[in-house]
């Protein structure tokens, strides 16, 4: 415990001055760079299993989607007379989502083809790499997009930061009250196969404290309070599904942590496993919410 709150103190202000103080480029250079970390690790875990993957491939393709979500962000839409709409980008504006999963579509298959392995081994190295790119990298980039949301509220217009701030501190304040309640109060096991200490009074904590960060970020952000709940809600049962799916990862390949970067909390896909899938759910949400 005395690690776990030592290497909390450390990161938490680091991560929040980079997104409150940093430029989109250095958010997403720095998601990047986690999302990397924690396909490293992914990729070992698969090796325990016998998939060995086109590791440095598909960190490469990784890397091209955090490019395209910063990409992403740096087109104008105008709305014009008529029904137009005039989109203007910055020179990285060809760069899309799309443009990077065929690339790593035609590479894999093309490194497959001209690969040395076995041949009973290509298709376990297809799987382990599609699921570390799918799974892992493209989800955890839209942390990326969720900061370039631009939105006008009653205090004016706000970019995505706050969003940002709001999807962190509900993932932290979530695990928080479950590890505490499922300690002291948890009796009902959630999922004994594959989290055998995971309960659903534990659960239940996590979701009702991820409520309470979207009532505080609504006040704060001077936003529709009920919007707000209804994307944290949805964003802490996607998160909390993500780290139950991490924990199959590992009763998997036999391990207790995916890795020991982070004193007290093991590797970095332990830490992020919760806003994997919670960072998706917050931009769906929020634009279909917004009418975007």
């Amino acid at each position: 415990m005395l690690l776990r709150i030592a290497t909390a103190a450390v990161l938490i202000p680091l991560v929040v001055a980079l997104v409150w103080w940093g430029p989109p480029e250095a958010l997403a250079a720095a998601a990047a760079a986690v999302a990397l970390v924690a396909m490293w690790e992914f990729f070992t875990l698969g090796e325990r299993l016998g998939m060995v993957g086109f590791r440095k491939w598909t960190m490469a393709c990784a890397a091209g989607l955090f490019l395209a979500q910063y990409a992403a962000g740096t087109v104008e839409t105008h709305s014009l007379a008529g029904g137009s709409v005039l989109m203007r980008g910055g020179e990285l504006a060809a760069v899309t989502l799309e443009m990077v999963l065929l690339v790593f579509i035609f590479g894999t298959a093309s490194i497959a083809l001209a690969t040395r392995r076995a041949i009973q081994d290509v298709l376990p190295a297809i799987a382990i790499s599609s699921a570390g790119l799918l799974f892992v990298a493209l989800p955890f980039s839209y942390l990326v997009r969720v900061n370039e949301i631009e939105a006008a509220t009653q205090a004016g217009t706000r970019t995505g930061r706050e969003l940002v701030l709001f999807t962190l501190c509900m993932i932290w304040a979530g695990d928080i009250a479950a590890y505490f309640v499922g300690r002291s109060l948890g009796r009902m096991p959630m999922a004994p196969v594959v989290s055998p200490k995971k309960t659903w009074e534990g659960a239940i904590a996590n979701f009702l404290a991820s409520l309470l960060v979207a009532v505080f970020f609504a006040r704060w952000m001077h936003i529709d309070g009920v919007n707000l709940l209804l994307i944290g809600g949805l964003a802490n049962i996607a998160g909390q599904a993500g780290d139950l799916t991490k924990s199959v990862y590992k009763r998997g390949a036999v391990v207790k942590d995916s890795g020991t970067l982070l004193p007290g909390h093991g590797g970095m896909l332990d830490r992020i496993d919760s806003l994997i899938l919670a960072a998706p759910v917050v931009w769906v949400a929020w634009n279909l919410l917004n009418g975007r």
